[in-house]
């Protein structure tokens, strides 16, 4: 006899009140599974070689695909949504999902096919509300409030839309599986189910999943390896604009991200992603540097904002707002050590402009330079893009894409960049002032 818990799945061999896995109350029941003692006998079949398939008598053919007409959108499924597919958007409630979700709807309407909604969450007066946000006015789209997978899978069978949208995939539960709705067995095989159907039937199906406090994506990141594209909407919820990044493609590549803004009329592609974070940029502030980063194949240009004040407390603080805490607590120990800054008595508030989270290490010397400027009270020269890896002996490491980099400075009218020494520069009109240790931060 095993007990499993209803919430989670875990498998004990006696009963206990409370999960130690999930830390569920009263969810850990009986689970009926007789096994056999006795050894079956089993025939071995004999394999037939018809069924191996020779690669030389496969042409490579293009995957059909239905494109959008948000080039944004477009690019990051690689051209298109492919038929058969199943992809998963995921990101924190109130984000735009199911935003997005009715847009990929409204540039899919067509007249031959019908378009399905499925939804365990809204009322179809609910998503009729958003529908005359957006300005969609659908002629052939189905709506269907249903948390029963069998039914939607049945649905989608029978009537073999252009594109299915689950919205979304906690709120269904499926007959096999005995656990609640949400748990882990449950979202495997719902998710398992809905596959099944996508390839059975070709049709696209796009289903949304919440982020929890952990960053996964429905609870287990065992969903990602599921379905075929993985999908993340990002950005602050009380800021305009969102990343749509994509973390898995099987038809297309993984290092692309769309800059999208919220608006009253729903989601807007981003024309001129590079400038978004420099519309009300003041140079002359000390302690406000211009930045360059990676994310995908992009470079966009950030604005770095540090302010340092004496320490009221015994103990310095550190406070940040877009960027690792932890990051910035070594930066403020190298240029301690090695530009001898005195920064154990000063509190140090560092901010991101925008509202988005960088990670990449490219901008430790900009972060660096914006805390010394502020502590200086010495504002940087405004035509002048800082970019560089800081290192723990205080030396100022090489960065990857610097032609890219360089290319997104110049055309937004920069004209000098602060950064490492690099052995492969393309010419470029953009003035390279080099630093290679921390330790020269007086001199610039």
């Amino acid at each position: 006899m095993i007990f499993t818990c209803s919430k989670c799945d875990a498998q004990y061999p006696k009963w206990s009140g409370r999960c130690l896995e999930c830390g569920g109350w009263g969810t850990i029941g009986k689970e009926g599974i007789e096994k056999d003692t006795k050894k079956k006998e089993t025939k071995t079949e004999s394999f037939n070689q018809k069924n191996l398939i020779d690669f030389q008598d496969i042409s490579a053919k293009q995957f059909k695909r239905l494109p959008l007409q948000m080039s944004e959108i477009n690019q990051i499924f690689g051209g298109g949504i492919v038929k058969g597919s199943l992809t998963l958007i995921g990101g924190e409630p109130g984000i735009g999902k199911s935003t997005l979700s009715l847009q990929v709807l409204k540039e899919m309407e067509v007249a031959e096919a019908p378009l399905l909604y499925v939804s365990g969450e809204e009322s179809a007066e609910q998503i009729k509300l958003r529908i005359e946000r957006i300005g969609y006015k659908p002629k052939n789209l189905k709506f269907l409030a249903e948390t029963n997978i069998e039914q939607i899978c049945a649905a989608i069978t029978d009537l073999k839309p252009h594109i299915a949208i689950i919205d979304s995939i906690q709120t269904v539960y499926s007959n096999d599986a005995g656990s609640e709705a949400g748990s882990v067995g449950q979202i495997r095989a719902c998710t398992s189910k809905l596959m099944e159907v996508a390839k059975k039937v070709n049709v696209p199906v796009l289903i949304t999943g919440h982020v929890t406090k952990e960053g996964t994506v429905a609870g287990p990141k065992t969903l990602e390896h599921l379905v075929d594209v993985v999908m993340y909407l990002e950005g602050d919820k009380f800021h305009d604009y969102r990343l749509l990044r994509c973390s898995k493609n099987r038809f297309g590549s993984t290092n692309e991200v769309a800059v999208l803004a919220m608006t009253g009329t729903g989601l807007e592609e981003v024309k001129n992603p590079t400038n978004i974070f420099l519309q009300s940029v003041d140079s002359n502030t000390p302690g406000s540097i211009i930045s360059c980063f990676m994310d995908g194949s992009r470079a966009f240009l950030i604005e770095v904002q540090a302010l340092v004040t004496p320490t009221v407390f015994g103990y310095p603080q550190r406070k940040t707002s877009g960027y690792d805490i932890n990051r910035l607590q070594m930066i403020s120990a190298v240029l301690f050590k090695r530009a001898r800054l005195n920064l154990q008595t000063q509190d140090i508030h560092l901010n991101i402009v925008g509202g988005i989270k960088v990670n990449e290490p490219a901008i430790d010397l900009a972060v660096a330079m914006a805390i010394y400027s502020a502590l200086k009270n010495k504002p940087f020269p405004k035509n002048q893009v800082v970019f560089g890896e800081l290192g723990l002996g205080g030396e100022i490491r090489s960065v990857q894409h610097i032609d890219k980099r360089l290319s997104a400075i110049e055309k937004l009218g920069f004209d000098s960049a602060l950064c490492p020494s690099q052995k492969t520069i393309s010419k470029s009109n953009i003035k390279l002032q080099t630093i290679k240790n921390i330790s020269q931060i007086d001199q610039i």
